[in-house]
């Protein structure tokens, strides 16, 4: 499980900075299916938690690498910042879909990365990830195939309160 957590940070973090931060990177902990970390950055500390799919639909594609991820970037006065980042560029202007125990979270995607699209629910959404057992995405390809992607909650509780004082 380390070897695989190492190589999502590897992978996520080449995704969302600059690769020279690769070597600064500290693994702050693991809490079930979430993986905690942190790195210094140009603005200040980065502190996140990540997770990868228990589940990818339809099984015939080849969906790459997938994270949803939940960061904290105090010095950017940015909190709890849900984003999910999958293997393949999203369709152009199109949305992803975060569903846990019925409520449902729009996210405008660019490239290959997608975000709460209304930011006042993105504590709505963490809170709803708090409580839910597991949480669906489900998102369309740059080749137009509706995927659908199903993520453990499980420890995400103690895996955020890990990086609340990230500073």
């Amino acid at each position: 499980m380390r070897g695989l957590i190492a190589t999502i940070w590897s992978l996520v973090l080449v995704a969302v900075t600059a690769p020279a931060l690769a070597q600064s990177a500290t693994k702050i902990g693991q809490h079930n299916a979430w993986g905690t970390y942190s790195y210094q950055a140009s603005g200040g500390k980065v502190c996140y938690v990540l997770t990868v799919p228990t589940d990818k639909q339809p099984p015939t594609l080849d969906h790459g690498d997938m994270f949803f991820f939940v960061s904290q970037r105090p010095g950017q006065q940015v909190s709890y910042e849900p984003q999910f980042i999958a293997g393949y560029n999203f369709q152009e202007n199109s949305k992803a879909t975060v569903t846990i125990d019925g409520k449902s979270f729009s996210m405008f995607t660019r490239g290959k990365s997608a975000w709460v699209e209304n930011a006042a629910e993105e504590p709505v959404l963490i809170a709803a990830m708090k409580s839910g057992s597991d949480m669906r995405v489900q998102a369309k390809s740059g080749r137009g195939n509706t995927t659908t992607y199903v993520f453990s909650l499980k420890g995400i509780s103690a895996a955020l309160s890990s990086i609340a004082r990230c500073k």
